[in-house]
């Protein structure tokens, strides 16, 4: 689905909550592959029925689809507290597209959508949805509601952002996330979404901002949003390029052939150190490449809701 005029027309993604709701119906059609076979079709909305329950909400009309029993969920279960974090920095604007579609995405797009994603299902459990986004900048703050008018306006945020296509800007996740963690009291489901890329802080100081998120018995699920081709294999062609750093304007002349082996042995110590780290500080790390799909995070999204009921 090509999304460019919509990007022009409606300054954001026209039909992000459509999309959304794509990302979710296509996962769970595919969730008799998973261990969530339990769920039906409109899993968000209804729950097991368990024997001796009372027969008083069992959804009829799905057990006559389904074969299942499940009971209706109503807003007075509401129990669950979300807060997405977003990095908005020059560098999760990687790789520059002109067109967008649901499988074409970069690294800001790919968070948009996976947080729409993860609203949707939110909104159909009747949670309340918190946002924040950073760059250089504490750039936005929603404390967590579940009213329809705050999600329109979570989703109008998300869809301004991926379009902001910020120069120059720098990723201060350590100074930011540690502003976050002090305005969200209550215990959450906490989501972080960035490219984990920042030269200014050292890795000891980015996990005490992490560390920092889960005090008040909060969960933490770091995505680590990247493009797995290209910055994680070095996968170009060996033409000579120049390569730009996004966020500080520094750059360097080469042939991709003469530092790919070097380089991916550097990134993939660097990615192994981030979930040891992030084990060790009972951080769930999860990698998000742009270019697989979001059944990683909605998987992820699944289990951690679980252990967090």
């Amino acid at each position: 689905m090509n999304l460019t005029d919509e990007l022009h027309n409606a300054g954001g993604f026209k039909n992000l909550e459509h999309l959304a709701k794509q990302v979710v119906e296509g996962f769970v059609s595919g969730m008799h592959k998973s261990p969530f076979h339990g769920f039906s079709a409109e899993f968000a909305e209804h729950k097991i029925y368990n024997q001796g329950e009372s027969t008083r909400h069992i959804d009829w009309k799905l057990y006559a689809k389904s074969d299942k029993l499940y009971t209706k969920s109503y807003d007075d279960e509401t129990n669950l507290r979300c807060h997405i974090i977003l990095d908005n920095s020059s560098s999760m604007h990687y790789p520059e597209l002109n067109t967008f579609s649901i499988t074409q995405l970069n690294k800001i797009a790919f968070s948009a959508l996976a947080s729409a994603a993860l609203m949707h299902i939110l909104k159909k459990q009747r949670d309340a949805i918190g946002l924040s986004i950073y760059s250089d900048a504490y750039d936005f703050y929603a404390s967590e509601k579940g009213s329809e008018r705050h999600h329109q306006m979570l989703l109008a945020q998300l869809s301004n952002t991926v379009l902001s296509k910020p120069a120059n800007k720098t990723t201060e996740t350590y100074k930011y996330l540690h502003q976050i963690a002090e305005k969200i009291h209550r215990r959450s489901l906490i989501f972080v979404f960035t490219d984990m890329f920042q030269t200014a802080t050292d890795h000891d100081k980015l996990f005490e901002a992490l560390r920092h998120l889960k005090h008040n018995k909060h969960e933490v699920v770091l995505f680590h949003v990247f493009d797995k081709q290209k910055e994680y294999h070095f996968d170009f062609d060996n033409a000579p390029k120049r390569f730009i750093d996004v966020e500080t304007g520094a750059h360097i002349n080469l042939y991709s052939e003469v530092v790919k082996e070097n380089y991916e042995k550097m990134v993939k110590t660097y990615f192994d150190e981030l979930r040891v780290k992030c084990g060790q500080n009972k951080i769930k790390y999860v990698e998000a490449d742009v270019n697989s799909g979001f059944d990683g995070v909605l998987t992820s999204y699944m289990l951690e809701r679980q252990k967090f009921m």
